[in-house]
């Protein structure tokens, strides 16, 4: 992220600029921020708070005005109680968070979504595939996907390595089928339910506050009237889920 100076550790022939210089007047997009170490999250708010940071192995000080972008699939706030976590640095980034629904909660994107990665691989590996069997969606959509969009696409990756013909061959790498059999008997739930979640979700991570800069109504992106109205249609009151 920050770059080397030449001889700054074994194998540093030559210095090497890091990627925040590179996006200097640019933006920046870190994903998995959940994961990153201590370490380089003081880094990180170092560069957030003053503008400026350090090559490894040098003392001088770079200023640098860039734009971050970062996603995780973690409860930072979790994280920052687990002191896995810096307190400051979740709040630096937390300005304009964006929630997107994993994809066991949107079955019907899966469709899309294969036909995307279906092309991708296909392009790329020169093959010709424009067939996927019925059966085999449907088995996908009926699958909770704990990996996400990221599971879904090596699936697919897979299944176009192991394809010979037109018709995408995903018998040897579908899911588990006691899970997938599993997700036929499950009740689905309904939009109601999902979209009272939904809201409940961007409530919780702004302290319910509904609008301005920070309120969930800008979140989910809605008119805080429309918000409102739509708390008392679903029955949501804050004195009802003060756990969150």
């Amino acid at each position: 992220l920050f770059g080397h100076e030449k001889g700054a550790f074994t194998g540093a022939i030559q210095t090497k600029v890091g990627r925040f210089e590179l996006a200097a007047q640019g933006t920046i997009f870190l994903d998995e921020i959940g994961e990153l170490p201590l370490a380089l999250q003081s880094k990180l708010l170092r560069v957030l708070q003053e503008g400026e940071f350090q090559r490894l192995g040098s003392p001088q000080t770079h200023r640098v005005d860039v734009r971050v972008i970062a996603a995780t699939n973690r409860r930072l706030a979790e994280r920052v109680r687990q002191g896995k976590f810096r307190e400051d640095l979740f709040y630096r980034l937390n300005v304009f968070p964006i929630y997107s629904l994993p994809l066991r909660e949107r079955p019907e994107d899966i469709p899309l979504l294969v036909r995307h990665f279906l092309q991708k691989y296909a392009d790329k590996m020169g093959k010709q595939i424009d067939k996927v069997p019925k059966a085999a969606m449907e088995r996908l959509m009926q699958y909770e996907f704990p990996g996400n969009v990221r599971e879904l696409q090596n699936l697919i990756e897979r299944a176009v390595i192991l394809t010979t013909g037109p018709t995408l061959q995903l018998r040897k790498v579908l899911p588990d089928l006691k899970q997938a059999a599993a997700g036929k008997e499950r009740s689905f739930r309904s939009f109601e339910q999902v979209q009272r979640d939904h809201i409940l979700e961007a409530l919780r991570r702004t302290h319910w506050r509904v609008s301005g800069k920070m309120g969930a109504a800008r979140i989910l992106g809605l008119n805080p009237k429309t918000l409102a109205s739509k708390m008392r249609k679903l029955g949501i009151r804050r004195e009802d889920h003060l756990d969150l």
